[in-house]
């Protein structure tokens, strides 16, 4: 997993609510177990036609954002079911931060094991961070994890929490994998000294 520090990005604007998670990455494009290549079909009811199409209208087909890295979003982002596809679509698209109001507890927490961060502000901070995101590709945010941070274009700057454990497991590009591997030598130990004690295992 990439490791997350300082982001400075282009930001969409994306202020409808309730955003779900089959408005994220829809349930056909769910019968694949890779990480990678969800990317074109990110919000793909909203992004194409039924022929295939690109709807010039929406956001991330607009030119000055198809290389967003930072979504505004609006209240409640990533409700709905708990498909891990979600998250990796937003990466395989670029996203890798997403600031909202609120969001759904489970895709939250994915977010966190897939390297994406996600940041919740109050209202009227999402609100111009949301004013500043529509001025287009000139606009840059940027999100500063190690000081939990998000400064918008014109210099004003936001704090926001995090868990200690999430952000540690971020700022060191940690999964469940990566922890596990932290602690390889004390898995090692314990094998050798649990098969000297129990040959039989």
């Amino acid at each position: 997993m990439d490791k997350f520090t300082t982001l400075t990005g282009i930001a969409a604007p994306m202020p409808l609510v309730n955003i779900d998670t089959d408005m994220i990455i829809p349930k056909q494009f769910l019968k694949t177990i890779k990480r990678t290549g969800l990317g074109v079909n990110l919000f793909d009811e909203m992004r194409y036609t039924q022929d295939g199409q690109e709807i010039p209208d929406f956001v991330l087909n607009q030119p000055a954002y198809r290389k967003a890295q930072i979504l505004v979003a609006g209240d409640n982002f990533g409700c709905g079911s708990s498909r891990e596809h979600a998250p990796w679509a937003l990466l395989d698209f670029g996203i890798r931060c997403v600031i909202s109001t609120s969001f759904a507890d489970i895709f939250f927490n994915n977010c966190f094991k897939n390297g994406i961060l996600p940041v919740v502000l109050p209202e009227a901070a999402v609100q111009h961070l949301m004013d500043d995101a529509r001025k287009g590709e000139n606009a840059r945010i940027t999100v500063d994890l190690e000081s939990q941070t998000v400064t918008a274009s014109d210099g004003t700057t936001f704090s926001f929490e995090v868990d200690p454990f999430k952000k540690h497991c971020l700022l060191n590009g940690l999964d469940d994998i990566g922890l596990t591997l932290e602690k390889a030598s004390a898995i090692d130990s314990f094998e050798a000294k649990n098969a000297t004690l129990r040959p039989w295992a």
